[in-house]
């Protein structure tokens, strides 16, 4: 009850304790403007000093008490409110509405009028959700806000049935979706309006938004209430539109240059196309598991060998492993291949695909991220692993051959901006040495466009031998602001050596797995799971596919969501996505164990 009552407080609009008090007012007292905000908390504008440190688990355990019962006691009115509606033969919640323009037409449309003017010949109809009201007696001031932008509705009581100007009184609430039917007029301050004639509440909302002056702050809630954090902060929207305007603009240089669009399987029987933990699932009427993609190659590459030479997918990606601002486990890929092409031609086109996408979203090459310039003008730099490795540290690995203790013991001597030692106990060869020191030295490092070019061939299974320099692989990764935008190779079509690689990817990854499950054995139990732990199988139908024959090919995968992290300035790739309400990671003994294909 307490709670009902400063809620009541707070506006002049909550029930029958309204319309009372405004009966009950002096004749001659003057009117104060009653100002409704998203929520009872912004009823008050003084906010109250910090508690003690020692005080603010308490308090804060007690807050959450007080507004999950605020919530609720205003849940309860609003019920009521529907309730009220239906009494009278209103439905609170409409079919349709027929709308003439949107709030961004109407503000763009006239903008000329002189304040005061009112455009009584022209008849407009509007819908959207009420995220500001303001209450001066005989008027009232709405704040509607529709997928386009916002305008004011003018709601004067002479202009209005009594029934509906009590409704504005008593029964509409921030958070409801209505629509209004009248003419165009700017007040005298200068606000372009929709002077109301007749409304209708298409969408009785029943929860309170967050708070107007403090929106939602609590970055978990965000996140996994998305919804809400577009009605708090409507600029989220707008990381949504430039990531369709991205996919768009992808799509369109895709067949500019030929490509055709193509579907591959979600659920598969093995996953394959990289090495990481795939999720699990059961199809009951084949009485198996199945599991969801962890990649789209190895399916894109059969549609080679079958006859299409340039494809590419646009799909969701599935991995089960960890979460941070940089990786989810589900997120967006394009995947390209392009027949009798080698990786020469992937870099052009990479480059082809971020500028247009640049230009189409901003309109520049130039776009600032986390307060840096990034520079998108071809042509990008382009420098082999060997020698931005050498060019940070000194050491040539060239000149280790296959000395893998040689490798170690120079990469030991390497100072990190941490001050840590590099990781090398998974380092089973001299190329993974070298890969090590790279991502640990060199790559926050690439800010600017940068293609790493020729890879080890012990960390690249999947892309030809270089055709000059023994060891390396003719594959590319693309770098910007110190992440991997894409990776691209000259395809491997060889299918004896194909086969060779995959078990000898199998054993270095049985190897792993078995020092780990040691480990674990002699810790108890104790130590966490680490991505070694699933197994991994030979994909025998994709080696049997590039038997019959796969002609010469490129072949790269772009990852969309970082791309459209850099174009939309976003921290976090969870920005751009409604994340599950369970996304909060369970503990890694609570995963089953999968099997996984050998992949790149």
């Amino acid at each position: 009850m307490e709670a009902l009552r400063a809620w009541r407080a707070s506006s002049n609009l909550l029930g029958f304790a309204a319309s009372r008090a405004a009966k009950a007012a002096p004749a001659a007292r003057p009117l104060r403007p009653h100002v409704r905000c998203c929520s009872p908390a912004a009823a008050s504008t003084t906010k109250p000093p910090p508690p003690p440190p020692q005080d603010r688990r308490r308090r804060s355990a007690s807050s959450s008490s007080s507004s999950t019962s605020d919530r609720e006691s205003i849940r309860a009115i609003r019920l009521k409110k529907v309730e009220e509606l239906r009494g009278k033969g209103y439905e609170p919640y409409a079919y349709k509405w027929d709308r003439t323009h949107t709030t961004k037409e109407l503000q763009d449309g006239y903008t000329h009028l002189e304040n005061g003017e009112v455009c009584a010949d022209v008849a407009v109809s509007i819908a959207g959700r009420i995220v500001a009201r303001r209450a001066f007696g005989k008027l009232v001031f709405m704040t509607v806000r529709d997928d386009s932008g916002t305008i004011q509705l003018y709601c004067e009581k002479d202009s209005l049935t009594e029934e509906q100007f009590e409704q504005l009184k008593t029964i509409i609430d921030i958070g409801d979706i209505i629509g209004a039917n009248g003419s165009i007029k700017k007040t005298e301050k200068g606000e372009l309006s929709v002077y109301v004639k007749n409304f209708e509440i298409l969408t009785k909302s029943l929860l309170p938004l967050p708070d107007k002056y403090h929106g939602l702050t609590d970055v978990d809630k965000r996140y996994r209430q998305r919804y809400v954090d577009m009605i708090a902060n409507p600029e989220v929207a707008d990381v949504f539109r430039t990531r369709a305007k991205v996919v768009s603009e992808i799509r369109k240089t895709m067949e500019s240059f030929g490509f055709i669009e193509v579907e591959t399987p979600v659920l598969q029987g093995a996953a394959g196309g990289a090495e990481a933990r795939p999720f699990i699932t059961h199809h009951n009427s084949l009485q198996r598991d199945l599991y969801l993609r962890i990649a789209t190659e190895l399916h894109l590459k059969r549609m080679l060998v079958g006859g299409l030479e340039k494809v590419y997918e646009i799909g969701r990606i599935f991995r089960n492993e960890g979460i941070s601002t940089r990786h989810n486990p589900e997120f967006t890929t394009i995947e390209m291949y392009e027949a009798y092409s080698d990786y020469e031609s992937m870099m052009n086109l990479a480059e082809e695909i971020v500028t247009r996408c640049a230009m189409a979203t901003h309109g520049k090459l130039r776009v600032d991220y986390q307060g840096t310039e990034i520079s998108l003008e071809r042509p990008w730099r382009r420098e082999t692993m060997h020698s931005l490795v050498k060019e940070a540290t000194g050491i040539d690995f060239n000149s280790f051959g296959e000395d893998l203790e040689s490798a170690k013991n120079a990469a030991r001597g390497i100072k990190t901006e941490s001050n840590e030692n590099i990781s090398l106990q998974a380092c089973s060869s001299v190329g993974h040495v070298l890969n090590e020191v790279f991502e640990t030295v060199v790559e926050s490092s690439l800010v600017q466009p940068t293609f790493v070019l020729d890879y080890p061939v012990e960390i690249s299974p999947l892309a030809k031998p270089h055709r000059r320099y023994a060891g390396l692989t003719e594959r590319f990764e693309l770098f910007i602001c110190g992440r991997e935008i894409g990776n691209a190779f000259s395809e491997l079509t060889d299918p004896i050596d194909q086969r060779g690689r995959f078990e000898n990817q199998i054993k270095q990854h049985n190897a792993k797995r078995a020092a780990m499950t040691k480990e674990v054995k002699s810790t108890e139990g104790k130590h966490e799971e680490d991505d070694f732990s699933y197994e991994v199988t030979l994909d025998e139908d994709f080696l049997t596919s590039l038997e019959y024959g796969m002609p010469p090919a490129s072949g790269m995968g772009l990852g969309i969501d970082r791309l459209v992290m850099l174009l939309t300035n976003s921290a976090s790739i969870r920005d751009l996505f409604f994340p599950r309400n369970d996304e909060r990671a369970l503990p890694r003994h609570h995963q089953p164990q999968y099997c996984a294909t050998v992949l790149y």
